[in-house]
């Protein structure tokens, strides 16, 4: 029943298309927001291991907002942001990338995280 709670107040949200893409970075722009971006597909191992890692974050940094995108379901993100391997991680400000990392590699993604806060 816990991890039942855990999935109900899930704080990474799903990029469901370009136009929602498009929305939160106009939204973030807007607010001078940062967004940390998880982009991973359902096939990739990695990418699915870090699912409860970001979710985590996402937790102890409630001033951030944490985005899930699947690179199959919304290739034109994927593409515009030059994703190339999953999983990738893209942090910004004010709607611009500050910060690319490839790879599953969780002492890194928070030493960047730091950074940006």
């Amino acid at each position: 029943m816990e991890a039942q709670n855990e999935v109900s107040r899930s704080r990474v949200v799903r990029v469901q298309s370009v136009e929602s893409w498009e929305s939160f970075m106009a939204q973030a722009k807007s607010h001078g927001s940062r967004v940390f971006v998880h982009f991973g597909a359902s096939w990739c191992v990695p990418s699915l291991a870090m699912n409860s890692y970001v979710e985590e974050l996402a937790m102890n940094y409630p001033d951030i907002l944490f985005l899930l995108v699947d690179v199959d379901e919304v290739k034109e993100v994927a593409s515009k942001m030059g994703v190339k391997a999953m999983p990738t991680f893209v942090l910004m400000r004010d709607g611009s990338p500050v910060n690319k990392m490839v790879g599953a590699n969780p002492e890194e993604i928070k030493k960047r995280i730091e950074l940006l806060v």
